[in-house]
């Protein structure tokens, strides 16, 4: 082995036929070989085997490791879902001008690769008089709203049934109580299998490494949502838990200058998101194959 082996690649390249957990056991002596790889990175549990005195270990480490990379002091939580809360999001398509404010925001709360200008959201410009995605662009370059054009911004549906969680051959992903569907980041070995099973688009892959002024990372990180994601995994939108569990709106939203975003708790009968699904004409995306998307 050379030193360009990291853990990344030996659990893709075992993934398939042993899986994650069985093959971090069987490489294990191998540890000292691979490039930034620590013995407890290696062997580090599924998320949702981990004790809370785990949890503190992993966190510490990856706080030390971010400030060791990238040169910031961050702070990262783990914020579990709140009882009895489903979360949703409603988007006015009728009022959205296009200005992409929302993807900028999206990119600089959850700490994505500058150099690509990675975002969870694509605002897609579409022909007035028509619900054809595949015709929508978004690449556009011109002053915005433009005639004869609305925008539909697109970001993960947090679908009530998601295939993408249902391909993952190692359960690197899933749903929480709160709807929120996540990514063990540890845990994923980026076959991308959940990418290709979303049809909305709204997995990203990490082909490299994050490149992260130290001045631009944002330092209110989530342990399942915005903190620097490693190479070779997949990557999405989770609303925000970060801020949306602790009682805060998504950045996306609080970005918006139109007020085209609303998001709150479907149990709540009193939130600005029941108000619209039960008083306004609603839709959501590709509703013919059953996924139930929270994204209104």
């Amino acid at each position: 082995m050379t030193d360009d082996i990291s853990r990344r690649r030996m659990l893709k390249a075992a993934g398939a036929t042993l899986g994650a957990a069985a093959f971090a056991r069987a490489v294990a002596p191998l540890a000292q070989v691979a490039e930034a790889t620590s013995m407890e990175e290696l062997l580090t549990q599924h998320y949702k085997e981990l004790s809370a005195d785990d949890k503190r270990r992993l966190i510490a480490r990856l706080e030390s490791e971010t400030e060791h990379r990238y040169g910031a002091v961050v702070t990262i939580r783990d914020i579990e879902a709140r009882a009895g809360v489903q979360f949703a999001y409603a988007l006015n398509l009728s009022v959205c001008i296009g200005c992409r404010r929302c993807a900028d925001a999206c990119h600089q709360e959850n700490n994505h690769d500058r150099r690509t200008n990675q975002s969870y959201i694509r605002v897609l410009e579409m022909e007035q008089g028509s619900m054809d995605m595949e015709r929508g662009t978004v690449h556009y370059d011109h002053t915005v709203p433009a005639p004869g054009k609305f925008y539909m911004p697109v970001q993960c549906q947090q679908c009530e049934n998601p295939p993408c969680t249902h391909v993952c051959p190692v359960e690197a992903t899933w749903q929480e109580a709160d709807g929120i569907v996540v990514v063990d980041y540890n845990w994923c070995i980026g076959c991308r299998y959940c990418e290709a099973a979303c049809p909305y688009h709204a997995r990203r892959f990490n082909w490299t490494a994050p490149e992260i002024p130290a001045e631009e990372i944002n330092p209110d990180q989530g342990l399942l949502s915005n903190r620097i994601r490693p190479q070779g995994v997949v990557e999405k939108c989770t609303f925000c838990l970060h801020r949306t569990r602790n009682g805060r709106l998504p950045a996306c939203l609080e970005a918006c200058p139109t007020g085209a975003r609303v998001f709150g708790d479907l149990n709540d009968p009193a939130s600005e998101v029941r108000y619209v699904l039960e008083n306004k004409r609603v839709f959501v995306l590709k509703e013919e194959l059953g996924l139930k998307p929270q994204f209104f």
